[in-house]
Parts: C-alpha cells; sequence; structure tokens
C-alpha cells in the first residue's frame, strides 16, 4: 500500500508541476522576473541565457524536499522526485528539442508533441514582455486557437 501512496504522490506532483510552472511563467517570469526571463526570448549569442538560472532557483525546492525524505519523511522524497521529473523533462522537451541548444536532432512524430512545439514557437513570436500566449509544457492550446489571441 505504501508503494501505492509514494507512486499516486509521484504522479501528482509530476502532473501539479504544469499548474506551477504556467503559473511561474505567466506571472512571474512575463512579469516582475522578465528582466531574467527576457534573454530567452531575445537573439543572444553563447550557450548561457540569464533564464538558466530558473533552473538553478527550480531546484532548490526540490532538493530540499528529497533531503528531508531521506532524513526522515518518505513521503517528501516523492514529491521532490517529482518535481525533479517534471524539471528534466521540461530540459529535454523545452531545451533539447524544442530550442535545440545541445546537439541532439530530435523529429517528434506524434501529433501532441508537434502540438506543442508549435504553441511553444507562437509563445516565442514576442520578444516583449507582455503580448505571449501559450505558457504551459504538458498542456498547450490548439494553434489556431493561440494564433487568434
Amino acid at each position: 500500500m505504501e508503494v501505492l501512496l509514494h507512486a499516486a504522490l509521484f504522479l501528482a506532483t509530476l502532473a501539479a508541476m504544469e499548474g506551477v510552472a504556467w503559473v511561474t511563467h505567466r506571472y512571474l517570469m512575463h512579469g516582475p522576473l522578465w528582466f531574467l526571463h527576457a534573454s530567452h526570448h531575445r537573439p543572444h549569442e553563447g550557450w548561457f541565457e540569464w533564464n538558466d538560472l530558473f533552473g538553478v532557483l527550480f531546484a532548490v525546492p526540490s532538493i530540499v524536499l528529497i533531503w528531508f525524505g531521506t532524513h526522515g519523511t518518505p513521503a517528501l522524497l516523492w514529491v521532490g522526485l517529482g518535481m525533479t521529473a517534471y524539471g528534466v523533462a521540461y530540459f529535454g522537451f523545452h531545451d533539447v528539442i524544442v530550442h535545440r541548444r545541445l546537439p541532439l536532432r530530435v523529429a517528434p512524430k506524434s501529433r501532441y508533441l508537434r502540438r506543442i512545439i508549435q504553441s511553444h514557437l507562437i509563445h516565442h513570436k514576442t520578444h516583449e514582455r507582455d503580448g505571449a500566449v501559450s505558457f504551459g509544457f504538458l498542456y498547450a492550446p490548439p494553434p489556431e486557437r493561440l494564433t487568434r489571441k
């Protein structure tokens, strides 16, 4: 039974992170933290973007939860691992597949992945703080709906 609880915590956290990411992206990155996130929306040279600091910032809570989870509160381990899994998936999809920041060429064949990629590219049509659409990662509205906004 404990295995099911841990699996449920992991999966629920993984799913909940989409909401956390959406709110963070919409209201913080395209709000008061735009001074960091702007580097991701504008052309730049080199491999580093100031936006990359968000990955470090978002890793801290999961590291803390994993630590407490391995030191007396096992449920927190699975929450921390769910957060970490979301971060790894986000990096793989967003940085590797969409923005091609690593020299790997992945051509998604599924309609779902192509829709997410297209929605994210529509998000990047603006280089300014305001006016962007589609702030999610696991879910994105149909691209046709986004282009009407």
